[in-house]
């Protein structure tokens, strides 16, 4: 478990009663968003899961899917689960990739780790799917915040918290506004506040057709 650090004083519990919930959190119109988009999540998932399998050990030794602890809402941890787009030990290579990122985010536009078949599984964003078990689950959301990891979390300043102030998502305002391109994990701070400050269900379902439209597009995406 990270040691968490909320609302500026060290080891608060992320579920201290004293943080406030984001309405999101608790809206019943999101959560049947999440529930119905869910669904049809996973039986696009239960369509293209064996052809995908099938490529993917045919490409690359190892694992069919890519689990990793992240952290959502108020900081709880939760397992993530992601078609595998990696070479099955990317994790422990990590630190011979340099990172072109600023801040708490690690991206590599040319990562050497990504398998031929995972360059085509992240420009169309087929390696998500399996997150959509995630969101009937409960874990996140269709849209919110990109799910950090524990490295991340543990060099948390306390601002930084604010962004779990709501579920993470599948996607978000980082998502329409450049995806991968996106460098600076300040600006995604920026952008996750900002989601925050305007939320509502009708939003939400704005940034999901938005979404489409990146996917679409293929745009920002590595």
């Amino acid at each position: 478990m990270v040691s968490l650090h909320q609302n500026g004083s060290r080891g608060s519990s992320p579920d201290d009663s004293s943080s406030a919930i984001h309405p999101s959190a608790k809206c019943l119109i999101k959560r049947s968003i999440d529930i119905l988009g869910a669904f049809v999540g996973l039986l696009i998932l239960g369509l293209v899961v064996l052809p995908l399998a099938l490529v993917i050990k045919l490409d690359s030794p190892g694992p069919i899917f890519y689990s990793q602890t992240r952290y959502g809402l108020k900081g709880r941890p939760f397992t993530i689960w992601k078609f595998r787009s990696m070479v099955q030990n990317a994790d422990d290579l990590k630190q011979m990739v340099s990172n072109e990122a600023q801040g708490l985010i690690f991206k590599n536009e040319n990562d050497p780790r990504i398998t031929r078949v995972g360059q085509f599984l992240r420009k169309t964003s087929l390696d998500e799917f399996p997150q959509f078990w995630n969101v009937l689950k409960g874990d996140m959301s269709l849209v919110g915040t990109r799910p950090p990891t524990a490295d991340e979390v543990s060099r948390y300043s306390p601002h930084h918290w604010q962004r779990l102030d709501v579920k993470p998502g599948i996607t978000g305002q980082w998502q329409v506004s450049g995806r991968s391109a996106i460098k600076d994990f300040e600006e995604i701070v920026h952008l996750d506040l900002h989601y925050q400050a305007i939320w509502s269900p009708w939003y939400d379902l704005q940034v999901i057709l938005k979404t489409i439209t990146v996917l679409l597009n293929r745009s920002g995406a590595y």
